[in-house]
């Protein structure tokens, strides 16, 4: 096992680092939140997360890949226009962040209709971590200390916001939510 971790902590594995980390992050926090959310009654919040983590990984590749071909078609690199290499990678893992956190807010809110105080209180901190979960998936394929600090503060602000305001969410991500409903393929 020391020979392994060398390895995976090496500098040339920091990407490589960064990806089974949010992998492994992602897969003990739904494990954890099943455990805790199940003997409450509220599994099926845990099974709609898992779901969507699912569609939210595979939307975070997808994205990531088209930024990537987009940056290269337009010359876009850190040392010929970094400006706009990197207010790319603010806007599309933003938007990313931000929509992970449109669609946590209404299911932590359809969750609690008829919980208590105390399960209310433990379902919206379920909903807060998922959105640092989400924005440390992100932050695997935006790598830099920028993309982390910012899309870390969008993870609980637009928790908090979209908590407070769900039809926001659904406004601004409705389409994106619709698409995978009408072919039902998660939901």
């Amino acid at each position: 096992m020391g020979q392994f971790s060398k390895w995976l902590l090496h500098e040339d594995q920091k990407e490589f680092f960064d990806y089974l980390f949010a992998l492994v992050l992602n897969a003990v926090f739904l494990a954890l939140i099943a455990l805790l959310l199940w003997p409450l009654g509220r599994a099926t919040m845990a099974w709609r997360l898992t779901k969507a983590y699912w569609v939210f990984w595979s939307a975070v590749i997808a994205v990531s890949c088209l930024l990537a071909l987009a940056q290269r078609i337009f010359k876009m690199d850190l040392y010929s226009r970094s400006d706009a290499y990197i207010i790319t990678g603010l806007a599309v893992s933003a938007f990313l962040q931000i929509g992970w956190s449109a669609y946590a807010a209404p299911v932590v809110h359809s969750s609690i209709t008829g919980a208590s105080i105390w399960v209310m209180i433990v379902l919206y901190i379920i909903g807060g971590i998922s959105a640092y979960v989400a924005a440390v998936i992100v932050g695997a394929f935006y790598m830099g200390g920028l993309y982390r600090l910012v899309n870390s503060a969008l993870a609980f602000l637009s928790f908090a916001v979209f908590s407070v305001w769900p039809a926001a969410g659904s406004a601004v991500y409705g389409w994106f939510f619709n698409i995978f409903e009408r072919l039902q393929l998660f939901w």
